[in-house]
């Protein structure tokens, strides 16, 4: 008898946990997440992407297994590049791309970007993470200019670069004014735009002359064109 209670007591036991987990749903359901992850990137075109104001044709863009590439033209006076921008606006999401830059290359992560008549480039508004090759390039001896810096504001709290020729996953969390940065699952960046703290880093930065910068919470996704060959796979948006 005592046997049977106390497998009785097992059971009742598993059923509750398991009506108090169903009622608590998934981690993400939890922390007020809407929806699931979307690609926006099938790995085969640039379906839902183009570049930044229309002035560039975009050849330099290619697609190479999977991966959306920025191969520097050679053609003098030919304007191939620009920056490849979503056709999307987002607001409070979390963004996540994989990338991989070329020996001594330069590039980055554009967000928050207000594409109009009046802003001639995307950085003009956004905000960006910065894809850089910390052993090469001359941008990395400058602070606040390495890989998964917030460019030219905010450094990040610990090196977790990858070297020239391996894969680095970028994410990017904004919702509701904070902004996180991860680069290859570290936390290298955590700030609130917009407040006392924000607005004097700002004045203190190369985008103090830049009236909309950091001012829109609502915007498109730029992968920057700085002339260097650099690769993006795997790009993909989780609405908060």
């Amino acid at each position: 008898m005592k046997k049977l209670t106390t497998i009785a007591f097992l059971i009742c036991a598993i059923a509750l946990v398991s009506f108090v987990n169903k009622g608590q749903g998934t981690s993400d359901e939890g922390k007020g997440k809407k929806k699931g992850w979307v690609s926006l990137f099938d790995g085969k075109t640039k379906k839902g992407w183009h570049i930044y104001r229309g002035e560039g044709t975009g050849s330099s863009w290619q697609i190479e297994d999977g991966a959306l590439v920025f191969i520097p033209s050679t053609e003098k006076g030919v304007k191939n590049g620009g920056d490849l921008t979503t056709d999307q606006e987002f607001e409070n999401y979390h963004f996540s791309v994989e990338w991989k830059i070329s020996e001594g290359g330069n590039s980055g992560i554009i967000f928050n970007v207000k594409e109009d008549s009046v802003n001639k480039k995307s950085y003009l508004t956004g905000m960006e993470m910065q894809v850089l090759d910390n052993d090469r390039h001359a941008d990395a001896k400058i602070h606040k200019h390495r890989a998964g810096d917030l460019y030219d504001l905010i450094p990040s709290s610990k090196e977790s670069a990858k070297p020239v020729g391996e894969w680095n996953l970028a994410e990017i969390i904004y919702n509701n004014n904070e902004l996180k940065l991860f680069l290859n699952g570290v936390n290298v960046v955590s700030t609130i735009v917009g407040d006392d703290n924000w607005n004097t880093m700002v004045a203190g930065s190369k985008f103090k002359s830049m009236p909309g910068f950091g001012k829109y919470h609502k915007g498109r996704i730029s992968l920057q064109d700085h002339g260097n060959k650099v690769w993006f796979r795997n790009i993909k948006i989780k609405q908060l």
